[in-house]
């Protein structure tokens, strides 16, 4: 059973006198556990349809199921609900309270669904640790590199356990060492069931997914396995299969 179903999805907007086709019925699937990444040149769709799949906006035509609910037929305040319980954010400029601990900027979804104070840390501390920063918990982001700034804004997209993490560009303010730990974070979470989606539009960003989508002019262009996690060659010709989770 997929996590995510879209079918025939169409999102328009008017601007002035022109309508502007973003997408243009788009189809697929996306299963639990998956690792996705959504590419595509400016004006694909890739940031329409991120903003579709995370629920910040909602679709001309189309059926969108998450979990077998019909989000494209929620109202505002329902579709903020499942935003809260459904779905993590990561962005690429972090988004962290500049005055808060990392403690805390990974409490605030939790306090927004109403956990109480006692429960809520406690869980914050467990993703805090989830992504090894144990040891910063009470360091504001200044007092934080890029690369730990964005392992506490992944803590907090982590900490209501939802459905699906949706990373806008992860990597796009951090060097390449510390955006490949990062992505390498992306791929432990993965295998341990999270689905990842990573919008992007970096090659080396997309190959680490297992999964990559790619957009142009709203329509998918081409929905293909990363390489490296293709069918190996069969038993037996001394080539070993690479792992899959």
């Amino acid at each position: 059973m997929s996590l995510i179903r879209i079918r025939n999805l169409c999102r328009r907007y008017v601007m002035g006198s022109e309508v502007v086709h973003a997408l243009r019925g788009v189809s697929l699937d996306i299963g639990k556990g998956e690792y996705v990444a959504i590419m595509g040149p400016s004006g694909s769709g890739k940031s329409t349809l991120m903003n579709l799949l995370g629920c910040l906006d909602t679709p001309s035509e189309g059926e969108f199921l998450l979990n077998d609910k019909n989000v494209a037929t929620l109202n505002d305040n329902q579709l903020a609900e499942i935003r809260n319980r459904e779905i993590g954010f990561v962005f690429q400029s972090f988004n962290l309270l500049p005055r808060s601990d990392a403690l805390h900027n990974v409490e605030l979804p939790l306090i927004y669904s109403g956990v109480a104070k006692g429960e809520r840390r406690e869980m914050a501390r467990s993703a805090l640790a989830h992504v090894g920063l144990e040891n910063r918990m009470h360091h504001r982001p200044n007092e934080l590199s890029g690369g730990q700034r964005q392992r506490v804004a992944i803590a907090r997209a982590l900490v209501n356990n939802p459905s699906i993490v949706l990373a806008d560009e992860p990597t796009g303010n951090l060097d390449s060492r510390t955006g490949e730990e990062i992505l390498a974070l992306f791929d432990q979470l993965s295998r341990k069931g999270n689905t990842i989606i990573v919008v992007t539009h970096e090659e080396e960003v997309a190959l680490h997914a297992r999964r990559v989508i790619r957009l142009r002019d709203g329509l998918i262009a081409v929905d293909e396995l990363n390489i490296r996690y293709r069918t190996p060659p069969t038993v037996g010709d001394g080539i070993s299969p690479p792992p899959i989770a």
